[in-house]
C-alpha cells in the first residue's frame, strides 16, 4: 500500500496537466500571445488595474494584435544606463497591427503603481507612455526582464515621477520573450520586428 501511495504521488508531480497550467487567478484574465518563437501567456490583472487591463483587452478582443509586431528590445549591449534616472532597462515592446493604427482607441488615464499596488519586477507587463505626458498610453505593451523601480510611482525615469502602468505578468513563456529580446537589433529596434500571429483570451485556471 505504501508503495502504491508513493507511485501515485510521483504521477501527480509529473503529470503534464499539472505542469502546464498557467498560474493565473480568478481576478486575472489569461491572454496568449502567439509568435514564431512560441507562446507567451499573460495574466491580465483586471482587479487592480481595471482601466489599463480593460484597454488592453479591448485590443485583444478586437483582433488588433493579430499581425502586430514586437518592435523594440533593450538590453545591456544597446542601452546606455544613466543612473539614477535611467538604469539599465531590459524589455521587449510590442504594438498592434500597423495596418490598424488609425483605429486605435483614445489614450487612457495613467493607473499609478501607488494606486494599483502592481510594481515593475521581472515578468511584469506594463504600458509605455510619452515622456512628457502621463495619460498617453494607448495600445503598446512592454514585458520586463529586470526589476525596474524607476518606473514605479516616485521613480526617476520620468521627470514627473508618475511612472508607468503595470497591469499584468507573464505566467508562461518568459523564455520565449527572452529569446525575442536577443534577436538582431538596429539601435533598439528589432531588425526585423517579430510578428504577433495572434493574441486571444484563453481559459483561466483558478488559483
Amino acid at each position: 500500500m505504501r508503495t502504491l501511495t508513493i507511485l501515485l504521488a510521483i504521477v501527480a508531480l509529473v503529470s503534464p496537466a499539472t505542469q502546464q497550467k498557467p498560474a493565473s487567478t480568478a481576478q486575472e484574465v489569461l491572454v496568449r500571445i502567439e509568435t514564431a518563437f512560441g507562446n507567451i501567456d499573460l495574466a491580465i490583472d483586471v482587479a487592480h488595474a481595471p482601466i489599463t487591463a480593460g484597454n488592453f483587452l479591448k485590443y485583444v478582443d478586437g483582433g488588433f494584435y493579430d499581425g502586430g509586431r514586437v518592435h523594440r528590445a533593450t538590453r545591456a549591449d544597446n542601452y546606455k544606463p544613466n543612473p539614477p534616472n535611467r538604469p539599465l532597462l531590459e524589455i521587449i515592446q510590442a504594438d498592434i497591427n500597423p495596418a490598424r493604427a488609425s483605429e486605435r482607441f483614445p489614450a487612457i488615464p495613467l493607473e499609478r503603481t501607488s494606486i494599483t499596488g502592481l510594481t515593475h519586477v521581472v515578468g511584469t507587463v506594463s504600458m509605455p507612455r510619452a515622456d512628457d505626458l502621463p495619460d498617453s498610453a494607448r495600445s503598446g505593451f512592454v514585458i520586463h526582464f529586470n526589476d525596474q523601480p524607476s518606473l514605479n510611482y516616485g521613480g526617476k525615469r520620468f521627470d514627473d515621477g508618475q511612472g508607468t502602468a503595470a497591469f499584468g505578468r507573464v505566467v508562461a513563456g518568459l523564455e520565449v520573450a527572452r529569446a525575442i529580446q536577443q534577436q538582431p537589433v538596429q539601435g533598439q529596434s528589432l531588425a526585423p520586428p517579430i510578428e504577433i500571429k495572434r493574441a486571444s483570451r484563453v481559459q483561466n485556471v483558478p488559483k
